[in-house]
C-alpha cells in the first residue's frame, strides 16, 4: 500500500482578480499562502518520501509552505513543467467577465469546460493529460508501486488529468470534478496502483 496526496496550488494573485493564469509564473496572494499553510497543518500526520511539483512558484510555494508547516523542509523534491498548468494561449492575462464579453459566454464556456477543444495557441485538457500523464507513469507510479509515499503540489488542470487516470473517470465526469485550492486529496493506494481510498482533508 502507498498514499499519494495531490494539492492544487492556494489562490494565486491571478485567481483573486479572475484573470486566465495558465503558464504565467503569477504568485500566491496572501489567501493562498494561508491555505497552503492550512493544507501543511491537515497533513502534519502524514509522512512522504518525496514531493513533485510544476515550473510554476505558485505550486512550488504553495508546496514549500505546506513543507515547512509538517516540519518536512528537507524533503526532496522534483520540479517539471510536465505538471504545469493547461497554458491558455492568447486568454492568458485575460479577465475572464472581459473574455466573455469579448467572445460571448458559450465560446469561453467551450474553451474551460469542453475535453478537446483548445483556446487559441493554448491547451484543451486532453492535450494537458498528454503530457501530464507519460510523466506520472514514467517518474511517479513506479514509486508508489515499491510502496512510496509521494505529494504532489501543482495546478487544477493538471491534476485534473491525474485524477482521470487515477479513478478512470470519462472526460465528462472529469469536467464536472472540482478541485479546490489547497485541498489535499488523499489517496491509498494498492501495489498494482488500484484507489483503494479517496478523499479531500477538512473540505466541506
Amino acid at each position: 500500500m502507498s498514499t499519494l496526496v495531490l494539492v492544487r496550488h492556494g489562490q494565486s494573485q491571478w485567481n483573486l482578480e479572475n484573470r486566465f493564469t495558465g503558464w504565467v509564473d503569477v504568485p500566491l496572494s496572501e489567501q493562498g499562502e494561508q491555505e497552503a499553510a492550512r493544507a501543511g497543518g491537515l497533513l502534519a500526520h502524514y509522512h512522504f518520501d518525496i514531493a513533485f511539483t510544476s515550473a510554476l512558484q505558485r505550486a512550488q510555494n504553495t508546496l514549500r509552505i505546506m513543507l515547512e508547516e509538517m516540519g518536512c523542509g528537507d524533503l526532496p523534491i522534483i520540479a517539471n513543467e510536465a505538471l504545469n498548468e493547461r497554458m491558455y494561449g492568447m486568454l492568458q492575462g485575460l479577465n475572464k467577465a472581459e473574455t466573455a464579453e469579448r467572445y460571448g459566454d458559450d465560446q469561453v464556456l467551450i474553451w474551460r469546460r469542453s475535453y478537446d477543444v483548445a483556446p487559441p495557441e493554448g491547451e484543451s485538457l486532453k492535450d494537458t493529460a498528454s503530457r501530464v500523464i507519460p510523466y506520472v507513469k514514467q517518474e511517479i507510479f513506479p514509486l508508489l508501486r515499491t510502496g512510496k509515499n509521494v505529494l504532489v503540489a501543482a495546478h487544477g488542470n493538471s491534476l485534473r488529468a491525474l485524477v482521470m487516470e487515477l479513478e478512470g473517470m470519462s472526460p465528462a465526469e472529469i469536467l464536472q470534478f472540482e478541485i479546490p485550492t489547497a485541498v489535499p486529496r488523499v489517496y491509498t493506494l494498492s501495489e498494482d496502483l488500484k484507489v483503494q481510498d479517496a478523499r479531500f482533508l477538512g473540505h466541506e
